[in-house]
């Protein structure tokens, strides 16, 4: 199993909003572009929780924080606001273009939308956007995962770690993206244990978003799957994780993380030795790599993905806690080969 490097991310990304009739202001086209900058800057709009949400804005944050040490560029960070509207996601992109951050990345497919709007405007600076292929352009980089290739091992560990044979899994937000992860992980247990039961949870339905970032729902959710029997939960939540981490570590179940290495996140220290393992996104180097290309004058455009033969995505090994760690290694090494041959074909629908 793969012990994941460079990330530090749930915020997984959230659905976007209704768009705005109302237009934001920006500089002719002719006027943009960041290539005129004195200096290099690299910018990044975090998606709901924002920085600190020990996951996927996190991992994010990670990116930014490698360009600036290893390219020597200037970062700069937007956070988003409660209950924003997409004018304010058009109006966020706007000014970080306007003022010559190139790269200007949306951590998140909220920003499609905005970014299809703004984009066109700076032609000459690259927008990225992760989790998203809907949105494209000649300056637009879609930087997208195999979530249900992770989840699929996460489901397989789930699977072997489960004393009871009931597993739980939680998803922050019922849309297609997170379903990847739900199929994944319900296809990784049924195919290792196939007597094994699945609860499945999502905390809110589109448009409350909700479920991406208040920790209580998913503390709630995990406590009602563990009161049935569950005692392995896997939740894709964002920061709402966090608080399934926190009920399944209290009640002496196993916790499994998502977009980053959970076990190794400062404000998640005192669970730590019940998350079994998470199920990683390299969106740290996704995001680096995005910068760099930049920098170095040939920028990443288009489709650009991360699965389990790039190592994108992957399972984390850092718990020591896990006694059979050895065993849950050998069969999720065995997965992870399977998935790369085409053996296994994971799904991407529950």
């Amino acid at each position: 199993m793969r012990r994941i490097t460079r990330i530090a991310t749930v915020g997984i990304a959230s659905a976007a909003l209704a768009l705005s009739a109302t237009a934001c202001g920006g500089k002719q086209s002719g006027d943009t572009g960041s290539s005129d900058s004195k200096e290099a800057t690299a910018a990044i709009a975090y998606d709901i929780g924002g920085r600190g949400d020990q996951s996927f804005n996190d991992a994010a944050y990670a990116g930014l924080q490698m360009a600036e040490k290893d390219l020597k560029v200037k970062g700069k960070e937007a956070e988003p606001t409660e209950g924003e509207s997409e004018a304010d996601k058009v109006q966020r992109l706007t000014e970080l273009a306007r003022n010559g951050s190139n790269p200007v990345i949306g951590v998140g497919f909220a920003y499609a939308p905005a970014i299809k709007k703004v984009a066109p405007k700076f032609p000459k600076t690259t927008f990225g956007i992760i989790d998203d292929t809907s949105v494209t352009g000649p300056n637009v980089a879609n930087m997208v995962f195999n979530e249900e290739q992770g989840s699929y091992l996460a489901g397989v560990a789930a699977a072997k770690a489960s004393k009871s044979g009931t597993v739980g899994f939680i998803g922050g937000v019922e849309v297609p993206l997170i379903k990847k992860f739900e199929a994944g992980f319900t296809q990784g247990v049924k195919d290792t244990n196939p007597n094994a039961k699945v609860l499945s949870k999502y905390l809110t339905q589109p448009p409350n978003f909700d479920g991406f970032a208040k920790p209580d729902l998913g503390k709630a959710a995990a406590e009602g799957q563990l009161a049935n029997g569950a005692d392995v939960i896997y939740s894709a939540a964002g920061l709402a994780g966090s608080g399934a981490i926190e009920a399944a570590a209290t009640k002496g179940a196993w916790a499994i993380g998502v977009d980053s290495d959970q076990y190794n996140q400062e404000g998640l220290a005192k669970f730590k030795d019940k998350i079994l393992t998470s199920v990683t996104k390299d969106v740290s180097d996704s995001v680096f790599n995005l910068i760099k290309s930049v920098k170095d004058g040939k920028p990443q455009v288009g489709e650009v993905r991360y699965g389990l033969d790039k190592d994108g995505v992957g399972l984390a090994d850092s718990n020591p806690e896990y006694k059979n760690m050895a065993e849950l290694q050998a069969a999720v090494e065995k997965a992870k080969k399977d998935i790369i041959a085409g053996t296994i074909k994971v799904k991407t629908t529950p």
